[in-house]
């Protein structure tokens, strides 16, 4: 049982210093695929939109369900931080990142080994056919090998959040998409390069910013650290890997659920044509930034739950919790309010052609849900990780996939309506399976 500890003051201010540069770090990260949309919208096919829609909904799959390594490793970073003194937190929190490193760039070395099998069946998956696939082939295989980058990325982004250096995080990504979308459009619109052009841009982006980032980390006191860590072979023993491998473990099992749901949105909409493939591609890339918008409150949650994790607070915690839960809803509030003042004119920004544009307004009321149906869950995963509550997540998740499978079957005479009502449900009930473990999960952690 945990020592009972004194619960500090709530600071809000904390949850807004925190939200707010994620917030906008997140929708600098939603960039990248908005502007590949935007840019490929200009050549006027639709066939070739709806490839780098599917090719982005690959690496959503491929890379995203990796993105445990971010979340998981600022949720332990965070309890590090709390449960030591400040020189042996600092020790325990290069460790963690060290881990976290090693684990990345292993996944990415199979990745890559990998490739001449896992790709073809991840675009036959995602139901590319004819044009679409041959677009889709060529913008995957370049993209592919930013794969190091990417894992590398990750731990080093989710240790600079939980050591609150968000604004760092958040020029460094809006520095790599301007130069992925300035690359895209140079390549694309003025050498003619089409939809490989898209791809080389992201490949140099993600290059030079884990170029950046890992120049800043190595800077002074921390990096000297991450260079104890990396030299200490103990680091890397079984005994400490465990408990991060295990976190990790729900969150990967966790992510690859999300991730297949989101894919089924894709391999649904082929079904149904390239006009649908991509009016939903622009809805799917909408619902990315609205989540990466409201993620900013998952981020405040894993670093401020986590440290009260970490301490053995729990009047803390549940007030951290309480608190970030009404600010979450009350920016999904005003995000909900934009898309049902201008989901039309937003929309039609972004089709590649009239067809795809009407398709895409007649569904618009769905965007202007997706905010107030999603935000609760985005605080509750945050929190959960700051507590490593990852096996209740992960239980969660699957429950409420269950339901969304069922709503599927049951909705498909409804076309696009019963598509994204299922969806927005799903988002919904994951933050009602999750409060109901809240308490539970609470008593049995703080005592």
């Amino acid at each position: 049982m945990s020592r009972p500890v004194a619960t500090p003051r709530l600071e809000t201010w904390a949850i807004w210093a925190i939200a707010l540069p994620a917030m906008v770090t997140n929708v600098a990260t939603a960039l990248i695929g908005l502007g590949d949309m935007w840019i490929v919208g200009r050549l006027d096919d639709a066939a070739t939109q709806g490839a780098v829609d599917m090719g982005a909904r690959l690496f959503a799959v491929l890379f995203t369900v990796m993105n445990f390594l971010k979340t998981g490793t600022t949720g332990l970073v965070a309890q590090d931080g709390t449960r030591a003194t400040e020189t042996s937190g600092g020790a325990a929190q290069a460790a963690t990142l060290v881990r976290g490193l090693a684990i990345g760039l292993a996944i990415a070395a199979i990745l890559l080994v990998l490739k001449p099998v896992l790709l073809p069946a991840l675009l036959e998956a995602l139901g590319a056919q004819g044009r679409v696939l041959d677009a889709a082939r060529v913008y995957a295989s370049i993209r592919y090998w930013t794969a190091p980058a990417v894992m590398t990325n990750l731990a080093l982004v989710g240790f600079l959040v939980e050591r609150r250096r968000m604004t760092a995080v958040l020029l460094f990504e809006v520095a790599y998409n301007l130069l992925n979308v300035g690359l895209g459009l140079w390549f694309v619109l003025d050498l003619g390069w089409g939809v490989a052009g898209i791809g080389w841009s992201s490949f140099i982006a993600e290059y030079a910013k884990l170029f950046a980032v890992v120049l800043f980390v190595m800077r002074g006191e921390t990096g000297r650290a991450v260079i104890v860590a990396a030299r200490d072979r103990a680091t890397l023993a079984w005994a400490r890997m465990r408990p991060f491998l295990s976190v990790n473990r729900d969150l990967f099992l966790r992510t690859v659920i999300l991730t297949v749901a989101l894919a089924s949105l894709t391999r649904i909409s082929a079904d149904r044509g390239a006009v649908a493939l991509a009016a939903n591609g622009i809805y799917y890339q909408m619902f990315v930034l609205i989540a990466l918008l409201l993620d900013g409150f998952e981020n405040a949650a894993q670093v401020l739950n986590g440290e009260r994790a970490g301490a053995g607070d729990r009047e803390g915690y549940l007030a951290y919790l309480r608190a970030i839960l009404v600010r979450g809803m009350g920016a999904a509030l005003l995000v909900s309010l934009f898309f049902a003042l201008f989901a039309d004119p937003v929309l039609d920004s972004f089709a590649a052609t009239p067809a795809v544009a009407a398709m895409a307004r007649e569904h618009s009321i769905w965007l202007a849900l997706m905010p107030i149906a999603g935000v609760a869950a985005f605080v509750f995963d945050g929190a959960f990780v700051g507590a490593s509550w990852t096996r209740a997540l992960l239980g969660s998740m699957v429950a409420a996939t269950l339901i969304y499978v069922a709503a599927l079957w049951f909705t498909h005479a409804w076309g696009n309506d019963g598509l994204w009502l299922s969806f927005v449900l799903f988002l919904a009930i994951r933050a009602v399976f999750q409060a109901l473990l809240v308490r539970r999960l609470a008593a049995r952690t703080f005592g």
